[in-house]
């Protein structure tokens, strides 16, 4: 249970303000239908999920639980630094309708969504918590909690949204869950 519960928070939080989260708000005003978006948005997530967390478990099996613990720590705390790098919204307009609503939207965000830090804090749990379910539900929960309001909301979510407390804030909540891992790799 840990796994899902540190997996779902680490990925809402990581995706607080990112390139997905941006590219999903662009997805909801320029489409205006949630339901379409939303089921592509968990089915990019569950195959960019499960292909972070298959290499994340390989490497943990590779690793002995002390390295283990100090390389996600510091892999957590490198995510919070890099979350205080605000991201612009990336323009796509090569997005066409004639794709439809749901395939625009599947290969848009799989293509986003690759070496990004959700995908790479999915990597870093699955070795350090050698689940992949708990870790790869956690995780896609946690895209999804992050993007079904800003799909649904959309532009009036984006305008209302204190994106710089956000990001100083999750990556705060990031350092804590980052120096726990290594506090534990310190006492192993």
């Amino acid at each position: 249970m840990e796994a899902f519960l540190i997996s779902i928070s680490t990925v809402a939080l990581a995706e607080m303000g990112d390139r997905t989260q941006l590219l999903a708000l662009l997805l909801a005003t320029r489409f205006r239908r949630p339901w379409p978006i939303l089921a592509a948005i968990l089915c990019a997530a569950v195959a960019n999920h499960i292909v972070a967390a298959l290499i994340g478990v390989w490497i943990g099996s590779r690793l002995n639980p002390t390295v283990l613990d100090a390389a996600v720590g510091a892999g957590m705390i490198v995510m919070a630094l890099w979350m205080l790098k605000p991201e612009k919204q990336d323009a796509r307009e090569g997005i066409s309708r004639q794709r439809g609503v749901f395939l625009t939207t599947l290969i848009t965000f799989s293509v986003a969504e690759l070496g990004d830090k959700t995908q790479l804090a999915t990597l870093a749990l699955a070795a350090g918590y050698h689940n992949l379910t708990a870790v790869v539900a956690g995780a896609t929960c946690g895209m999804m909690l992050a993007n079904a309001p800003v799909v649904f909301i959309g532009k009036l979510f984006a305008d209302k949204l204190p994106l710089r407390a956000l990001h100083y804030t999750a990556s705060a909540i990031l350092i804590v869950v980052g120096a726990f891992f290594v506090i534990r790799a310190i006492h192993h």
